[in-house]
């Protein structure tokens, strides 16, 4: 007999040989139906996976993301079949499971497929679903699978094998399909119920520039026809909100090839919303206690060699630039951090003169491949909203609750409430990641934990997700189509200080290593407008709006009292601009709501007969008629409500 633990901290006892279906059977029979992927002691397994030692078993179902991972593993199995059904000499690659869906990449040869052939792509998908296929795991010895794989003429999975270690490697097996693959299915084909192949784009092999492009298809499935149907709904009001459309239409933002790819244009509007959000921040700040600091944009080689940031991504980063002086390298800035730390070691400090809490919307360059840029969520130019903290061990419990109490008043202030804590730690079978020693990681990894639980958070732990300095707290955000972001990270580092050699004078009268604090409410100031926009769809909170109000005068005779009502406004600390133009008043008012101006004013004969106002809310409509000080206490309490003080 073993024992098994389930989640509730139950421990039952089966037979030997049970599997994760057997045991959730033996749950419920509605367990059982429901049941699509299991893990033991943390490790994925199949749900027919025999069960030899006592252990900790989780079971998923659809519901769950570890669920819908093996579901879109197992669906891109099916996809890889089709294709070579379908197309006979092609070679596989990689085909895993992302976070919506899933994709394989292929070599196509001399042949090509476009989203015209889409269709009979998913009608073989569906085939296949139907025919109730098994997937069946089975070990390999590393000849038989090389051998399996060269006699198809495929470099790509050879490749793969060849990196892996004899009695690691593992086939999965459905239909007449063999893949090369980890593990972790569904049971069976048929609880694919619904597919839809999504895009093809072009990806290089192992992501490397110099290696053959291939043909990357993106899929999605699910297990009821009703949920892809609300699932494609949902894109389709995403590429209404896709930033970039909204930054063109609303003129925010513009790429210039003659500047370069991934560095964006801020337009006069869209320089406005930065500002506004970056003065937003530094108040909070200020009352928090941050010293604002300024960094150049680049650095010596030497300050990121110490760092360690050169050692890390110094060959993915933009190469060093070379000075008149013989042997002497700058590179552009791709962290603030280190700049930090010599801001600090300027003098010596005292532990009653810490914390130091260094502010700076620094902007950073950190080189990515053209393939992977996309509108301002990927960019190779960036600002950060950045700041380092130097404080005693003492200090660094309370310091970190307060950083996490900035951040919620960021992410609430702007209309993020649906979030979830993620506690990113270190890898332990990677050490060769990491930077620091075990001990310094531990207390680093415990502080955050700890902080996170006297917060109240409702956090979750990632192994293998921390920065190679030091583990992180993460804030992932679902946004108003359901879509999860990492918005805003804080980090807790002991090694920096240690790099550069940063001390305080204790109460002792001894030298002591300072903690630094890394943290960033909004990440960088790209990604998180380019989010704000796709959670807003362009309908800013109306504090952050660029213009707030548009006057709209019937006709020319009244332009002499729009000018007028927009001095009051401007009295009022309200943002406004006149529409003058010779237009039907139709017209002006559909524009507007199509350039999503939060109020319209409308003035015409009876507005300016009483000295009124008549108001429409954008998405609402008519408010009616009022004087213009109504209207900015109408604002104010608009404002208030979504801004509340730090």
């Amino acid at each position: 007999m073993i024992k098994i633990t389930l989640p509730d901290g139950s421990i039952r006892e089966y037979a030997s040989g049970s599997t994760p279906m057997d045991i959730a059977k033996s749950i419920s029979e509605g367990l059982a139906r429901n049941v699509i992927s299991a893990s033991f002691n943390n490790q994925k397994v199949e749900t027919v996976t025999p069960l030899t030692n006592d252990g900790t078993l989780t079971l998923y179902t659809w519901k769950n993301d570890e669920g819908k991972e093996a579901f879109w593993h197992s669906s891109s199995h099916v996809l890889a079949q089709a294709i070579e059904e379908l197309y006979p000499g092609v070679k596989l690659t990689i085909g895993p499971a992302i976070e919506n869906g899933f994709y394989y990449d292929v070599d196509f040869g001399d042949q090509s497929i476009s989203e015209k052939d889409f269709p009979n792509i998913e009608k073989k998908m569906l085939e296949i679903a139907r025919g109730k296929f098994d997937y069946k795991m089975r070990s390999v010895s590393k000849a038989e699978a090389l051998d399996y794989y060269k006699k198809q003429g495929n470099e790509y999975k050879t490749e793969l094998i060849e990196n892996l270690e004899d009695g690691t490697i593992t086939f999965c097996d459905h239909s007449t399909f063999t893949d090369l693959c980890r593990g972790g299915h569904i049971p069976n084909t048929s609880i694919i119920k619904a597919v839809k192949l999504l895009s093809v784009a072009g990806a290089y092999w192992r992501g490397d520039e110099k290696n053959k492009q291939l043909t990357r298809v993106y899929g999605i499935s699910f297990p009821k026809q009703k949920e892809l149907t609300e699932y494609l709904h949902l894109l389709e009001e995403a590429k209404k909100r896709d930033h970039r459309k909204l930054g063109k239409e609303l003129e925010l933002f513009t790429f210039s090839q003659k500047v370069g790819q991934g560095l964006p244009l801020w337009l006069p509007k869209g320089a406005a919303l930065r500002e506004r959000l970056e003065q937003f921040l530094k108040n909070a700040q200020k009352k928090a206690g941050y010293e604002q600091v300024v960094s150049p944009h680049i650095g010596h080689k030497e300050l990121y060699e110490t760092s360690g940031h050169y050692a890390k991504y110094g060959e993915d980063s933009f190469q060093p630039i070379n000075t008149p002086n013989e042997g002497e390298e700058f590179l552009l800035k791709p962290m603030n951090c280190p700049h930090h730390c010599e801001i600090y070691n300027v003098r010596p400090w005292s532990y009653r003169e810490l914390p130091k809490r260094y502010a700076e919307f620094g902007t950073v360059y950190r080189y990515e491949q053209s393939g992977e840029l996309h509108g301002l969520t990927r960019v190779r130019g960036f600002t950060q909203d950045d700041a380092h903290i130097f404080c005693t061990p003492d200090q660094l419990d309370e310091e970190f609750k307060n950083v996490i109490d900035l951040s919620l008043y960021v992410l609430t202030s702007l209309g993020f409430h649906d979030y979830t804590a993620q506690v990113s730690l270190r890898d332990p079978d990677n050490p060769d990641k990491y930077i620091g020693s075990q001990e310094n990681w531990d207390k680093a990894e415990n502080a955050i934990i700890n902080a996170a639980k006297e917060k109240g958070l409702n956090y979750i732990l990632e192994t293998g997700e921390a920065a190679f300095y030091g583990p992180k707290l993460d804030f992932m955000v679902k946004d108003a189509l359901g879509r999860k972001w990492q918005l805003g990270t804080i980090q807790v580092d002991y090694n920096l200080p240690e790099r550069f050699d940063l001390t305080y004078k204790g109460s002792d009268n001894e030298l002591h290593r300072p903690v630094m604090i890394h943290r960033a409410p909004f990440g960088s100031m790209e990604r998180f407008i380019a989010l704000l926009l796709e959670h807003t769809g362009g309908n800013f909170p109306l504090w952050l709006m660029p213009e707030q109000v548009i006057i709209l005068s019937i006709s020319e005779k009244y332009e002499k009292y729009a000018e007028k009502v927009l001095n009051l406004l401007e009295n009022h600390e309200i943002r406004a601009l006149v529409d003058n133009r010779n237009e039907t008043i139709g017209k002006k008012i559909r524009e507007s709501e199509m350039k999503k101006f939060p109020y319209m004013i409308i003035v015409g004969e009876n507005e300016a007969a009483n000295n009124t106002i008549s108001v429409r809310k954008h998405g609402e409509g008519d408010i009616g008629s009022i004087t213009v000080e109504e209207f900015a206490v109408l604002v104010k309490n608009e404002i208030d409500k979504t801004l509340k003080q730090f």
